[in-house]
């Protein structure tokens, strides 16, 4: 029989140091096709108004990076510049809980729109922006060069205020 206390390791959201780039390249690099590097991370981390939130299991019980979220926030704006689950910690609500986290860190910012782009294959990002209360305001065509469908990217829109 399982207890609560055994049945996972506890999960932190807490922002990036840039000690942890490379191992978050390496964690983009499993999850998408035309990946970050730790130059173009670091790059991000060091902008104005950019913010890495990592969600990882507990120092306690042995730390593990399970995922990232890259937030840019411009003049009450900000975007999504990308979100990365280990795929084996997919389904498992490690992404939504980035997003939530970083919303919340938006409103305290009185950041007023969060914006995103996402593959219009990608069912269950879809599915967990719109539980998220995120609207498509656009479209790209052929935007995704290494998209399984058509490349189409869905550009979303979740109001703050």
């Amino acid at each position: 029989m399982k207890s609560w206390w055994t049945s996972e390791k506890p999960l932190m959201i807490e922002r990036a140091e840039k000690d942890d780039l490379p191992d978050l390249a390496k964690l983009h690099a499993e999850c998408f096709k035309q990946n970050w590097g730790t130059a173009e991370l670091t790059t991000m981390f060091e902008q104005k108004g950019v913010f890495i939130l990592i969600a990882r299991t507990s120092r306690v019980t042995g730390q593990a990076n399970l995922g990232f979220v890259v937030i840019r926030s411009v003049a009450g704006e900000a975007e999504v510049l990308t979100i990365a689950v280990s795929p084996k910690q997919q389904n498992r609500g490690i992404g939504r809980k980035l997003m939530e986290a970083a919303i919340f860190q938006l409103y305290s910012d009185r950041a007023e729109a969060l914006f995103l782009e996402v593959d219009d294959t990608n069912s269950a990002a879809l599915k967990l922006y719109k539980k998220l209360g995120f609207k498509q305001v656009g479209e790209r065509k052929a935007y995704y060069a290494t998209s399984e469908g058509s490349g189409t990217a869905l550009v979303m829109r979740c109001d703050l205020l």
